[in-house]
């Protein structure tokens, strides 16, 4: 009788993980499809592979847990991305910190409301409010408000996906032409998937996007729990 007990290895978890996302990275350039988007394909080959091998999430957490701490160590690097839009930032500091405000609240409270509309407990809700911001500052903030970490960690990549297929076209058809303000929006909205996807479009996108990202998940970090505290 085989033994397949070395899927469950650390080593062959982790070598899966990165050779499908490089797979899928392969296929998307090809296709340009943003429904075959490499996380989006990673996300859901990963869950299939788990389910068919009866392997837990803890223990496929356990085994990449070298990928979650280099997601943290990219979120710190965001700090390179301040730096570098400085001169941006001078001269447009009002716009900026208006729109990463409004982004941040908004964002925040319209899907908090939304979701208690229709009864959801007050740990979802914890859960919801960091949802657009990547997933390391994310979970660190839904997790000391009593969030369930692994809903946040799914909602924030739904959210990112949705931003990168449909946020061009929506903001195409609202009338949003303004190319720094079409890379604010993604980013704002989609963090990292979202700027990925303005990087795309072009190099004035990418660039705002990726202030964008920088900018709020600073704020998310320091508003979300005044929010949770006073506002919802």
């Amino acid at each position: 009788m085989l033994d397949f007990q070395f899927l469950r290895s650390d080593l062959f978890l982790l070598t899966l993980t990165v050779g499908l996302y490089c797979l899928g990275t392969l296929i998307y350039r090809r296709s340009h499809m943003p429904l075959l988007h490499p996380v989006l394909l990673t996300f859901v080959s990963v869950i299939v592979f788990l389910r068919c091998a009866g392997i837990d999430y803890p223990r496929y957490q356990e085994a990449t847990g070298i990928l979650n701490f280099a997601l943290g160590l990219s979120v710190v690097a965001l700090g390179y991305l301040l730096y570098e839009q400085l001169e941006r930032l001078r001269s447009s500091l009002m716009p900026v910190a208006v729109a990463t405000l409004a982004g941040c609240v908004v964002g925040g409270l319209s899907v908090v409301y939304i979701a208690e509309a229709f009864g959801v407990e007050r740990q979802i809700l914890n859960s919801l409010a960091p949802k657009s911001v990547t997933v390391p500052i994310a979970v660190s903030v839904a997790g000391p408000l009593g969030g369930n970490v692994s809903i946040t960690s799914v909602v924030v990549f739904c959210v990112g996906i949705f931003g990168s297929i449909f946020g061009e076209w929506i903001l195409r058809h609202c009338g949003v032409r303004d190319p720094e303000a079409r890379g604010f929006a993604l980013g704002a909205a989609a963090h990292g998937i979202g700027t990925a996807r303005a990087i795309e479009i072009g190099v004035v996108e990418g660039a705002l996007s990726g202030l964008a990202m920088a900018l709020m998940g600073l704020a998310t970090a320091l508003l979300v729990p005044l929010m949770e505290r006073y506002l919802y």
